[in-house]
C-alpha cells in the first residue's frame, strides 16, 4: 500500500525529531567521505516547469500537455524540474535473508544496506541532488527533509508485513531522467531479477545493483555436520560433511555472481558486490561516484 507524501512527511518529521541511531551513524560515514568528493548543486525547487519534450511510449498519460500538443502534430510532456534533473530512486531490501550474519561480530546485511542508503542519500543532497525512497510514490526532493522521508521510509518496512517480505523492488514509474539503486542480498532466481530490472530499464531508467553478502555467503567456511535453516520458506537442509559441498556451493555462487552481472551490463547498469566485513566508505564512494557521473558503469568483483 503506497504511503501517501503527508504521512511521510509527519513521521520524518517525528524521526529526526529523535534522531534515530541509524540516521547519525549513516550521517557519520557520508561526512567521511563527502571531504573527497564535490557534487553539483541545481537551480529550483524541483517542481517548477523544466521543458517539453516529445511523448514516448511508456510515459505517464497524465504527463501530457494537451495545449502545447494541439498546436502541432506531435504529442508532449510537460516536464518540471525534478523530473529532468538526475533524480535518484533509492531501494533497500529487508525481506528475511537480510537479517543472516555469520558471528555476532559483524552487521546483518540489512544493517550494512540500510546505512549505505541512508549515507549516499545524504551525500547525493548534499550535492544539491534529488532523492525519493522507491515504490512510495513521493517526489523526489533535497535537503533535509529528503533524508527524512528516505529515513522514514525504512523505519515503516518494520511494520509492513508485504514490504519486509519482498525481495525485489516495487515498480513505480520513474522517469526515463532518473536513475535507481537496488541493495540486496540479490539470491533470488535469476529470472526474477531480470524481469525486476527490465521494468525500469524498458522505460530507459538507468540503474546500480548492488549485492550485499555475509563472507560467509561467499566463501562457505562451515566444516563437519552443518544444520542450514532456510530464511525464506525454503526448508531446511542437514550436511554431514559441509566441505564435500564447498566446491559446489561456490560455483553456483560464482555462477549467481555472473549471472546478475551480465544482467546490468545487457541494461547498461552498474553492478558490484559489497560483504558486511568490508569498509562501508569505499563502497559509499564507489556508488556516489557511479550515480552522479554519466560514465559506463562497469562491474567489479
Amino acid at each position: 500500500m503506497t504511503t501517501s507524501l503527508a504521512e511521510l512527511h509527519h513521521r520524518a518529521e517525528l524521526l529526526a525529531a529523535n534522531l534515530p541511531p541509524l540516521m547519525v551513524a549513516a550521517e557519520r560515514v557520508a561526512a567521511t567521505v563527502a571531504q573527497g568528493v564535490h557534487g553539483r548543486r541545481r537551480v529550483g525547487q524541483g517542481e517548477t516547469f523544466w521543458q517539453f519534450r516529445h511523448y514516448e511510449r511508456g510515459d505517464p498519460i497524465q504527463h501530457i500537455d494537451w495545449r502545447r500538443s494541439a498546436r502541432s502534430d506531435s504529442v508532449y510532456l510537460r516536464e518540471t524540474e525534478w523530473e529532468a534533473a538526475q533524480s535518484v530512486w533509492l531501494w533497500s531490501d529487508a525481506s528475511p535473508s537480510m537479517q543472516y550474519q555469520s558471528t555476532k561480530k559483524l552487521p546483518t546485511k540489512v544493517e550494512h544496506a540500510d546505512l549505505l542508503t541512508l549515507a549516499l542519500a545524504s551525500l547525493l543532497v548534499r550535492g544539491g541532488e534529488h532523492i525519493a525512497p522507491l515504490g512510495r510514490g513521493t517526489i523526489p526532493s533535497t535537503g533535509r527533509m529528503a533524508l527524512n522521508i528516505l529515513a522514514a521510509a525504512l523505519n515503516d518496512r518494520e511494520h509492513d508485513p508485504k514490504e519486509k517480505s519482498g525481495s525485489l523492488p516495487p515498480f513505480e514509474q520513474v522517469p526515463k531522467h532518473g536513475r535507481v539503486l537496488m541493495i540486496s542480498d540479490f539470491l533470488e532466481p535469476l529470472d526474477e531479477i531480470n524481469r525486476a530490472v527490465g521494468v525500469f530499464s524498458d522505460r530507459g531508467v538507468d540503474g546500480y545493483i548492488l549485492q550485499i553478502l555475509d563472507p560467509a555467503e561467499r566463501s562457505l567456511p562451515f566444516g563437519g555436520r552443518t544444520r542450514f535453516e532456510g530464511t525464506e520458506n525454503e526448508g531446511n537442509a542437514l550436511i554431514g560433511r559441509v566441505e564435500g559441498v564447498r566446491d559446489d556451493y561456490k560455483i553456483e555462487m560464482a555462477a549467481q555472481r555472473r549471472g546478475l552481472q551480465a544482467i546490468a551490463r545487457t541494461v547498461g547498469w552498474g553492478f558490484d558486490i559489497h560483504t558486511t566485513d568490508q569498509s562501508l566508505e569505499a563502497t559509499l564512494l564507489k556508488l556516489y561516484v557511479a550515480l552522479t557521473t554519466t560514465t559506463e558503469w562497469t562491474g567489479v568483483n
